[in-house]
């Protein structure tokens, strides 16, 4: 069985949408012909809140799990002097210096193995040194991983695989700043120059990773639910006293969230015996920034509510009981929770398709651009062809919708979601896809050693049948002397 070495900053205890794609590995890879082994760092959930992130590791050893999927190496974690900062004083106090820190780490990290992130590449290093592996796969963000793949490949004589999540050079929320986006993209051609394949999300973001670097193999690997998790909440039925919108993750600039909480708002107004909830899950809103939302909208002061990050599964049990999930316009991509959503089956409310105010966020916020057109409509493509929810087009048409919603809720206690076709989305799918990759990849570069060497040991017989034919010559041409 190959052996793969998959290295992940984020992972499982750490709950975050980005571990749950190296945890999908690690967990059918071995089902698929392939022996996964995690070099992460160390993780807990001291405050299940972002603080998780930059808190340090309990112990300063290495700590390594043998499960019935695979290995995880667990490296120390020593957070720096602005994370320290952080946890002691808060996020208000010393801004200026653990700017300094934060940027002397970001430009240095990528010279030298330094930083908090660097235990990742000693613990990898450390491993190859006893252990021989097949591969290695670095999923990004972060990117100095994509730089310790690299590193590891040319020095152990290891193929490897560049797995983005999110494109690197090209993503806006990363800054405009020249010398850093100049920096970005040497680094990146750097890096990718010995790669042997790119794995990501979706066609738009390799064409966004082949503005910059020239790609060899290359796979679509979507995300996914998880078919395990999703089918031990299955039996979870929707809450049937009031109706209940969910949603989940990151809040960004670009999403309309104050446009849908004001159509909102001004429903229970006019409909004060119309009860709505809704429920926005491990949001990266702080509290005061959730608080001025509430008093911004006085109306949903019993209507709004901002539920803690929590790991998957205990996720995956409170949205069950929801009768909407919503879901805002990613427009280019796909995003991750919408597969989540699908897995559910509850119908999706997506906002928004054609909202001028929407378009606005869109202008000044979204952080992706592209230099050719692009499908700005996969996520509608998506919810069409399953079946799974209802395309808002904007705030006029969400007051009607959810009017037409309440009046369905009221008569059957629940909000129907017919979806078909959904299997094809499972993360067991798409690890299955990229375990593929991988093995043809090895058995690709195992040929071409076995050639390499079939010619060097042809080469070898004739320098031999050239040295032997000089050396009867110069014999012969000594007797006749």
């Amino acid at each position: 069985m190959k052996k793969v070495l998959i290295i992940a900053y984020d992972f499982p205890p750490y709950v975050s949408v980005g571990g749950l794609r190296p945890f999908s590995w690690y967990k059918y890879f071995k089902e698929f012909g392939l022996y996964p082994i995690v070099i992460t760092r160390q993780w807990g959930n001291k405050y299940g809140t972002q603080l998780d992130y930059i808190a340090p590791s309990e112990t300063n050893e290495t700590i390594v799990e043998e499960t019935e999927f695979g290995t995880i190496i667990r490296t120390p974690y020593k957070p720096n002097l602005s994370n320290r900062i952080i946890l002691k004083y808060g996020e208000n106090k010393f801004r200026f210096l653990r700017k300094l820190v934060t940027a002397y780490y970001e430009f240095m990290q990528f010279l030298f193995f330094v930083g908090p992130k660097a235990g990742i590449y000693r613990g990898a290093k450390k491993y190859i040194k006893k252990q021989k592996v097949d591969i290695i796969i670095a999923t990004g963000e972060p990117f100095v991983l994509f730089k310790y793949a690299a590193k590891l490949s040319s020095k152990f004589n290891v193929h490897w695989i560049a797995d983005y999540r999110d494109p690197w050079t090209q993503d806006k929320s990363r800054g405009n700043n020249p010398v850093r986006i100049f920096k970005d993209k040497l680094l990146e051609r750097q890096f990718l120059a010995n790669a042997s394949g790119v794995s990501t999300v979706s066609v738009f973001f390799l064409s966004q990773i082949r503005q910059n670097v020239e790609t060899r193999t290359n796979l679509i690997c979507p995300n996914g639910f998880d078919e395990e998790n999703i089918s031990a909440v299955q039996n979870i039925s929707q809450g049937n006293e009031i109706l209940s919108i969910g949603f989940v993750g990151t809040v960004y600039n670009w999403h309309p969230l104050e446009i849908f909480l004001k159509v909102v708002s001004e429903f229970v107004t006019i409909n004060p015996d119309k009860n709505i909830h809704i429920y926005l899950y491990g949001t990266n809103l702080s509290q005061d920034d959730f608080d001025n939302l509430l008093e911004k909208f006085s109306a949903l002061q019993n209507h709004f509510f901002k539920i803690p990050r929590m790991p998957n599964e205990e996720l995956l049990r409170s949205l069950a009981e929801r009768n909407l999930l919503l879901l805002f316009n990613y427009y280019s991509y796909m995003g991750t929770k919408i597969y989540d959503y699908l897995g559910l089956k509850r119908k999706i409310l997506f906002c928004f398709s054609e909202d001028e105010e929407s378009e606005k966020l869109k202008a000044k916020y979204f952080n992706i651009t592209s230099k050719t057109p692009v499908n700005e409509k996969l996520q509608e493509e998506l919810l069409l062809e399953t079946n799974s929810g209802i395309i808002v087009k904007n705030s006029a048409h969400l007051f009607r919708v959810l009017d037409d919603l309440y009046t369905e809720f009221e008569t059957s206690k629940k909000i129907d979601c017919f979806s078909n076709g959904i299997e094809e989305y499972s993360r067991r799918n798409q690890a299955k896809k990229l375990a593929d990759l991988i093995k043809s990849v090895v058995e690709e570069e195992e040929k071409k050693g076995y050639r390499d060497k079939e010619t060097r040991r042809q080469g070898d017989k004739v320098t031999r049948r050239q040295g032997n034919k000089g050396t009867r010559r110069q014999g012969n041409k000594g007797t006749k002397i």
